[in-house]
Order: structure tokens, then C-alpha cells, then sequence
């Protein structure tokens, strides 16, 4: 090693000498996500609970009006559900 070059030993920079230079700048952080991985989780899985009742509707002979009707309000009424069960 170059005499004056430093070492990192965890938070700080340690020379050869072994002493502390100084620490490193802290890391910044990125902008807050959009949405967060419980909300995304439950909102996929209340999309997909619509998707079902809606298709499972139309297949027995509902019309598509009603069928979407009904998918909206089974993804509609599984958000709350979801969010206390996964959460």
C-alpha cells in the first residue's frame, strides 16, 4: 500500500497511521415510493378478487353490465378486508 492512502473500517476512513480521518458522507436518500409494498399487494389481490366475481358473473349468464357492476364491488369491499388481514 501507498504511504497516505486510507482504509474504510465501517463508518469511519483510517489511514495507515490509524487514525480517523474522517467519516464519509451519509448516503442520501431517494424520493418516498409511490406507493408502498402493502398498498400494492393489496390492491393487486383486490383486482384480481374483482376480476373473478366479474368473470365468474358474466360466465353464469349475467350481463356484462352486471358483471362489471359486480367485480367493482367485490374489489371495492376486499380493499378494507385486505388491508386489516395483510396488514
Amino acid at each position: 500500500m501507498v504511504p497516505g492512502r486510507a482504509l474504510m473500517s465501517g463508518r469511519h476512513i483510517i489511514n495507515l497511521w490509524g487514525e480517523i480521518v474522517s467519516s464519509p458522507a451519509p448516503t442520501p436518500q431517494g424520493p418516498a415510493p409511490f406507493l408502498t409494498i402493502h398498498t400494492a399487494v393489496v390492491l393487486l389481490i383486490a383486482v384480481v378478487i374483482g376480476l373473478v366475481v366479474g368473470g365468474l358473473t358474466f360466465l353464469s349468464g349475467g350481463a356484462v353490465a352486471a358483471a362489471v357492476l359486480a367485480g367493482l364491488t367485490a374489489a371495492g369491499f376486499s380493499v378494507p378486508v385486505l388491508r386489516s388481514l395483510i396488514g
